[in-house]
């Protein structure tokens, strides 16, 4: 098993920069995972002609290699190219995949304008098409639920003999959260994601933040 980094992602806006206004869009850090035979794109949050050629330039793929897609989050900011990946197999953890597609529903049934219904069943059919991932998604990559800042957040462990790395989506969102132990801002559960910050400092050597570069963990011994 091996990994690399394809895109760092950011925020639009840093709440720990003391920015007021955002000038950029937010995208998730994508991350490629290759174990045995199996090619994972791990937050495609690229637009698909960008990830495509990131995908070239860091490790000499086609975006029709990539069989497996995985998202920690069903956010935008961690799928906008998905449309890259057409005939790979799209996963989520189920807790997400329940819990956004009750959310879906709900606001579809209340939606009064056909634009706000042809948003949302867009939204439907492309979360239809994720199957829920198995608690082990290919050899040494595991499932690591961080519930909270959406109600399945859910990385992934990285098992090595040396070490482990957790690429931790919005659970630890940028080098500044995990260095100051704060969570980032307008997660659903707080007290949740608190939980799982900790979960995350506690569990890896290295951790992929979900709009940052890979980080040592400053409480542990060790590295990626």
């Amino acid at each position: 098993m091996d990994y690399r980094i394809i895109s760092i992602g950011c925020l639009s806006i840093h709440e720990l920069w003391k920015q007021d206004v955002g000038g950029r869009s937010s995208h998730a850090t994508t991350t490629l995972i290759r174990s045995q035979n199996r090619v994972i794109i791990v937050d495609p949050g690229l637009p698909a002609p960008a990830l495509t050629a990131r995908l070239a330039e860091r490790v000499g793929l086609a975006a029709s290699e990539v069989t497996d897609v995985f998202l920690t989050t069903f956010l935008p900011a961690h799928r906008r190219g998905l449309e890259a990946f057409d005939q790979a197999n799209w996963w989520i953890a189920e807790m997400e995949r329940e819990a956004i597609g009750q959310h879906l529903v709900a606001r579809f049934e209340e939606a009064d304008d056909e634009e706000s219904r042809a948003m949302l069943r867009n939204e439907i059919q492309i979360l239809r098409k994720f199957k829920a991932a198995p608690d082990r998604l290919a050899d040494q990559v595991d499932l690591f639920p961080l519930p909270g800042f959406t109600p399945g957040t859910c990385g992934l462990l990285l098992l090595s003999p040396r070490s482990t790395t957790l690429l931790a989506g919005d659970a630890v969102a940028t080098g500044e959260h995990l260095e100051q132990g704060r969570i980032l801002k307008g997660a659903r559960d707080t007290a949740q994601a608190r939980e799982s910050l900790q979960e995350a400092i506690e569990i890896a050597d290295a951790i992929i933040p979900g709009h940052d570069n890979i980080l040592v963990n400053p409480m542990r011994q060790g590295g990626p």
